[in-house]
């Protein structure tokens, strides 16, 4: 698919110089051809999607996973597209700070493990849909607990600004279960509170415990992920809204990457194969997300 944008043709057709060729660029993609620069937001601990593993040589943190990699693909369709390479930046977000990072242009893309809903998308925009996750129940083995139904009188963490919260207390309001919702921080956070005995359970999305489950090498064996599903949850990457010139670079680079079936071998990678610690998630790609993934041009079935 050729990825020439307004810009690139202005130079090739009048000889314009790049500097003039930024003027007919708008939103993001001006501001980063201004900046000389793309920001890509990243989270510390949501496995598979954007977690930090060791460091890079200048002694940054070194992020990676399967968002940050789709959000890679997205910066090479942007600096196509403004016809120059410009740098990529690193910038941590958190589940509280992500949208707002977005929105006031701290950072140009988000690359994690973010619901895409209609209550966000009044301040943000989303990718297509990149994953598709329910909210469910983390414990210990040997918590005694089988369901959210045994929740009676536990202490239930959740991860602050993320959208399990809402389904968890939905679901117990309606169920009439007497049990007390904390917060942390993010969550690595919260896992931890579940490891020290300060909470009983641990509700988010189901491959983000799978993901923590197996990246505790030591521990991880100890818990588990009950089966109950509590919420629906189909992620992408975050974007600024009413920006239609990089909506359209984003739609463009799903599409390729669709069509090239590298949407599908880059899920491999980090849902069926080894991740860096020699571990694996065993996560084969859901009905939904195959036909999602077909829906732009890939034909994931086998």
């Amino acid at each position: 698919m050729a990825r020439l944008s307004v810009a690139v043709l202005v130079l090739a057709l009048t000889g314009a110089s790049p500097a003039s060729a930024i003027e007919v660029l708008t939103g993001t993609l001006k501001s980063v051809a201004e900046r000389g620069e793309i920001v890509l937001g990243y989270r510390e601990s949501s496995v598979p999607f954007s977690f930090v593993e060791g460091k890079n040589p200048d002694g940054s943190p070194r992020a990676i996973g399967y968002a940050l990699d789709l959000c890679g693909e997205i910066a090479d369709d942007i600096q196509a597209a403004i016809g120059r390479p410009v740098k990529i930046r690193y910038a941590p977000v958190t589940t509280e700070t992500r949208i707002e990072a977005v929105a006031s242009g701290k950072i140009d893309l988000e690359c994690g493990s973010t619901t895409a809903n209609a209550e966000r998308r009044k301040q943000v925009a989303f990718s297509p849909v990149d994953y598709i996750s329910a909210t469910q129940l983390l414990v210990k083995r040997d918590a005694g607990l089988a369901s959210y139904r045994d929740l009676g009188g536990k202490i239930v963490v959740v991860t602050a600004g993320t959208t399990n919260e809402k389904a968890l207390r939905d679901q117990l309001a309606r169920l009439k279960i007497a049990a007390q919702v904390v917060t942390a921080p993010d969550h690595a956070a919260s896992y931890a509170m579940v490891k020290a005995g300060k909470a009983d359970a641990f509700a988010t999305d189901d491959v983000l415990l799978y993901g923590l489950i197996a990246t505790d090498s030591q521990d991880g064996s100890n818990y588990t992920v009950l089966p109950d599903k509590l919420s629906y949850e189909p992620y992408g990457i975050m974007f600024r809204k009413d920006d239609p010139e990089l909506a359209g670079i984003v739609q463009q680079t799903f599409t390729r990457l669709a069509e090239s079936r590298a949407l599908r071998w880059t899920y491999e990678r980090w849902f069926l194969k080894r991740l860096p610690n020699g571990e694996r998630l065993d996560i084969p790609m859901s009905n939904d997300l195959r036909v999602s993934f077909q829906l732009m041009g890939l034909d994931a079935g086998e």
